[in-house]
């Protein structure tokens, strides 16, 4: 295991050292220690590796990720695996504002809580949060699921796309064009899938399925309240 020590070594040459991974490196497990709340740590990696980082992280952590499977031992600030387009990021304990956005693929895995805005804009990624998430979760969510064990807050899923949301807890309410549909036997398969990844030990019965009424993708006067 390669361990790197942000307390003596500068967080721009660890990014680097990660940045430079091959795809077949043979430095395949790499542990950070003493984060300190930094920004934008283990961003834009591109190889099969596994980063631990041992303690709470700034924003942006495993933001672009490609590949890597990431493991966050703490809480992780605003933006955590933004834009990710493949690999794992697992925060262990609660993320902050924007966890996943943008993301276009990939699995995001929150055990704790989640704020505002997580899955904002999402493009496929994946996210499953075993605590709650905030309000505006999935604004305008475009592919992909958001799976959330406990309960969502105000405005879930406003002016969603394609996105799909399962929730097992309650919802405050629903946002723009967001309504509840059917759970079909291919919705609790996928749902199952997804829970075995993430190590959430649920049953996909109990989960809600919400997604787009698909009223605002033209603009309607009669649904002008709804767009502002």
């Amino acid at each position: 295991m390669q361990t790197v020590d942000l307390a003596t070594t500068p967080l721009r040459a660890l990014n680097a050292a990660l940045q430079a991974q091959a795809t077949h490196t043979n430095q395949t497990a790499w542990e950070v220690l003493n984060p300190r709340g930094a920004h934008a740590i283990a961003v834009g990696l591109d190889a099969p590796i596994h980063v631990t980082v041992r303690g709470s992280t700034g924003y942006y952590c495993g933001g672009m990720n490609k590949s890597a499977h990431i493991t966050v031992a703490g809480n992780a600030g605003p933006g955590v695996a933004e834009n990710m387009m493949s690999g794992t990021v697992v925060i262990e304990g609660d993320a902050s504002q924007y966890a996943g956005a943008t993301g276009h693929g990939g699995l995001l895995v929150i055990k704790g809580n989640a704020a505002s805005r997580c899955g904002i804009s999402m493009k496929g990624i994946d996210i499953v949060v075993h605590g709650n998430v905030g309000p505006m979760s999935a604004f305008m969510a475009q592919a992909g699921h958001l799976v959330v064990l406990g309960d969502a807050g105000e405005a879930l899923g406003d002016s969603l796309y394609e996105a799909r949301l399962f929730v097992r807890g309650t919802v405050k309410s629903l946002g723009a064009d967001c309504v509840e549909k059917e759970m079909r036997p291919e919705h609790l398969a996928v749902l199952a899938d997804l829970l075995a990844r993430a190590g959430a030990d649920a049953d996909p019965r109990a989960f809600r399925r919400y997604g787009s009424a698909r009223t605002l993708y033209n603009f309607k006067p009669d649904n002008a309240g709804a767009y502002g």
